[in-house]
């Protein structure tokens, strides 16, 4: 399996939470690859031509489709009174953000995802010898720099 390689890409709206003025939409592209089956990555579209990207396990956003997820700087929940929608929570020395965005987007991602690395199968997916022959690399780079 370690020869195949599935990336699954999907657009998603999310709208953004303050305060203090109404929910802005925001694009944001879910993105997994199979070469890092346990993770996602979402990129926050700012509209400034550039992206924010966050990556978090996979198994924090299935889980927060449920319940309560997340104990650090990506937190995910069920929008309460509202079982069609999602929060995702995310924090960082430089801010803080939080978005809702459909549930059901969510599931078929996910479900996209679990088609090409079924859970529990993850493992199975990476390469440890190339890991490790890349990290071997790295320190040998680092040693002829010093």
């Amino acid at each position: 399996m370690r020869d195949e390689h599935t990336v699954i890409c999907s657009p998603a709206v999310f709208e953004l939470i303050t305060d203090d003025a109404p929910a802005v939409r925001v694009k944001v592209d879910l993105t997994y690859h199979s070469r890092d089956p346990f993770a996602v990555q979402a990129s926050f579209r700012t509209g400034h031509g550039s992206a924010v990207d966050w990556v978090f396990a996979r198994d924090l956003l299935h889980d927060g489709l449920i319940a309560p997820s997340g104990n650090g700087d990506v937190r995910v929940q069920p929008v309460p009174h509202d079982p069609n929608r999602v929060q995702l929570e995310l924090s960082s020395p430089s801010g803080h953000a939080v978005f809702t965005t459909c549930a059901q987007t969510l599931g078929e991602f996910l479900h996209r995802t679990y088609d090409a690395v079924a859970p529990g199968h993850e493992y199975s997916w990476l390469d440890f010898e190339s890991a490790l022959s890349e990290l071997l690399q790295d320190k040998d780079t680092d040693r002829a720099r010093d």
